[in-house]
C-alpha cells in the first residue's frame, strides 16, 4: 500500500504523544497542514548549508546557486500544475497572500459600483474577507451562493450569473464539507460570452490530493499553499494566465519588482517579478519545489486513488458510530476529510480527549464561520487524511472516538471511576482518569 511505502519518509509519524507520552501519533489533521518528508527537510538543510545567499542580486557563486535553486522551484510548480509558462507562477507567502493579491491588484483596478462578485458560503475566510474589503471600497456587490449537503446547486449558480458578474471566486474542494466543486461547469458558465467573468480557484485542498491541470480547468487564477502538500510553511503560489497577470498592477512596492526607479515615478518589472517585492522566501520555495517533486515521483493519480479508498473507509466507519453527524456529500463525491459533530460533546473536548489517546484531529470553525452558521453549529471536529495514513489508523481513531463518547455519556448518567481507573457502569473506558 502507498502508506507503507512512504511512512518511512516522515520521521514525525513515529513520535509518541498522549496522556503519558506513550501513544504513537495518529495524525488526522492534514487539511490544516501536512507533514514533511525527508526530501524536503534535506533540501532546506542543504540550501542553508551550501547555497545560502540572496537571489537575483549577486554575481558571486553562492548567489548564482541560490538563484538557480529558487528558479528551478518555479519550474517545478509550473510542471506540477501544467502551466503554459513558468512566468505564470508567482511565489507568495501562502494561499492567503495569493488570494489577497488578486483582490487588491485586480479587484481594486477592475471592479466598480454595481459590479458583482460571486463567492460561496463554504469559502475559507481568506476568500471572503478580501472581497468584502474590496467591495466596500469599490461599491461592488458580493453575491453568495448557498450550499447543501453535496456542495453547491449549479442551477442556483446559474441564476446568480449575469452581465454584472465580473468574478467568480470559489474553493475547488471545501475544507469542511470535503465536496469537490464542479469546476468545469463553474468555469464554462462564467466564461459564457454573455457573462465573460474571471474565475479564481482556492486550490488549497485540491492540489495536495489530486491532479490539478490549469490548462484543463480553464480558470484565470489558482491559489495554493505549500505547507498543505508536504512543503514548508510560509510559502505558496498564485498561478495566473500570463495576459491576465500582465494587466495587473503591483501588489507591493520595493526591491525586485521594479524596472527603474526615479524620484518622481517608477516603472515595473514583468511578471512574475512584479509581484515578488523584497527578498523572497528562498528556502521555503526550494522546499516546496522538493515537496512537489516528491509528490510527482509518487504520482498524483496514485495518491488520489489511494486517498479515495481511504476516505470511503473513514466515512463508512464514522457512519457506524452512534451519535455522530457527518457534514458533506456521500463518500464517492468527496475528498479525504470528514467534518462532524457528536451528541453531547463539544468538538474541543472531543479533540482534547482524542489527543490524550494519540489521535490528532482539528476542532473549531476551520476559518469557515459562515458555513458553520449555515450548518446550524458553531464548531465541528475534522478528521483529514493524507496518503501516509492507513485503514489501521482509522480503526484506532474509531475505537478511541467511541470510547470518548461512551465516557461522556457515562458522566452524564452520573457514572464515576472504578478503583482500577476505568469508567464504571456502562462506560467501561480506560485512560481518561489523568485528565481530572
Amino acid at each position: 500500500a502507498l502508506a507503507e511505502e512512504t511512512r518511512c519518509d516522515f520521521p514525525i509519524l513515529g513520535v509518541t504523544i498522549g496522556n503519558n507520552n506513550n501513544k504513537t501519533l495518529i495524525y488526522f489533521d492534514n487539511a490544516a497542514t501536512s507533514h514533511k518528508p525527508l526530501k524536503v527537510t534535506d533540501a532546506l538543510t542543504s540550501y542553508y548549508n551550501t547555497a545560502n545567499s540572496n537571489v537575483h542580486r549577486g554575481a558571486h557563486s553562492l548567489s548564482q546557486q541560490a538563484t538557480k535553486l529558487y528558479e528551478e522551484a518555479r519550474d517545478t510548480v509550473a510542471k506540477f500544475v501544467n502551466a503554459y509558462s513558468r512566468n505564470e507562477v508567482v511565489f507568495t507567502s501562502g494561499a492567503t497572500e495569493a488570494l489577497n493579491l488578486v483582490a487588491y491588484s485586480w479587484g481594486r483596478a477592475n471592479l466598480k459600483e454595481g459590479d458583482e462578485v460571486i463567492i460561496t458560503a463554504m469559502e475559507h475566510h481568506s476568500n471572503i474577507v478580501p472581497w468584502q474589503i474590496v467591495a466596500q471600497e469599490t461599491g461592488a456587490v458580493l453575491k453568495i451562493l448557498s450550499v447543501n449537503d453535496d456542495g453547491i446547486d449549479i442551477e442556483e449558480y446559474a441564476s446568480l450569473l449575469s452581465s454584472k458578474t465580473k468574478l467568480v471566486s470559489v474553493a475547488h474542494v471545501s475544507n469542511v464539507l470535503g465536496c469537490v466543486n464542479p469546476v468545469a461547469d463553474i468555469v464554462r458558465m462564467a466564461k459564457d460570452e454573455s457573462i465573460g467573468a474571471k474565475v479564481l480557484l482556492d486550490a488549497c485542498q485540491s492540489t495536495p490530493h489530486m491532479k490539478v491541470d490549469v490548462q484543463e480547468l480553464g480558470a484565470d487564477w489558482i491559489a495554493a499553499s505549500g505547507h498543505k502538500m508536504c512543503g514548508p510553511t510560509g510559502i505558496g503560489f498564485l498561478w495566473g494566465k500570463l495576459d491576465v497577470l500582465r494587466e495587473m498592477q503591483p501588489f507591493m512596492g520595493g526591491g525586485e519588482m521594479i524596472q527603474d526607479v526615479y524620484l518622481t515615478h517608477s516603472t515595473y518589472a514583468d511578471v512574475p517579478a512584479r509581484f515578488e517585492a523584497g527578498t523572497p522566501q528562498i528556502a521555503q520555495a526550494i522546499g516546496m519545489g522538493a515537496a512537489l517533486e516528491y509528490l510527482m515521483d509518487i504520482g498524483m493519480e496514485r495518491i488520489s486513488a489511494y486517498e479515495h479508498e481511504l476516505a470511503e473507509y473513514l466515512h463508512r466507519r464514522m457512519s457506524e458510530v452512534e451519535g455522530v453527524r457527518i457534514f458533506g456529500p456521500a463518500p464517492e463525491k468527496r475528498g479525504a476529510l470528514v467534518s462532524f459533530v457528536t451528541d453531547g460533546v463539544h468538538p474541543s473536548d472531543l479533540s482534547t480527549f482524542l489527543d490524550m489517546e494519540g489521535v490528532a484531529v482539528r476542532a473549531g470553525h476551520h476559518c469557515c464561520q459562515p458555513l458553520h452558521r449555515e450548518l446550524g453549529v458553531s464548531h465541528s471536529a475534522r478528521a483529514s487524511l493524507y496518503f501516509y495514513n492507513t485503514k489501521e489508523e482509522v480503526d484506532v481513531f474509531i475505537e478511541k472516538l467511541e470510547e470518548t463518547l461512551a465516557f461522556f455519556r457515562n458522566l452524564e448518567s452520573g457514572g464515576g471511576f472504578d478503583a482500577d481507573g476505568s469508567i464504571d457502569a456502562d462506560g467501561d473506558v480506560d485512560g481518561f482518569e489523568g485528565f481530572f
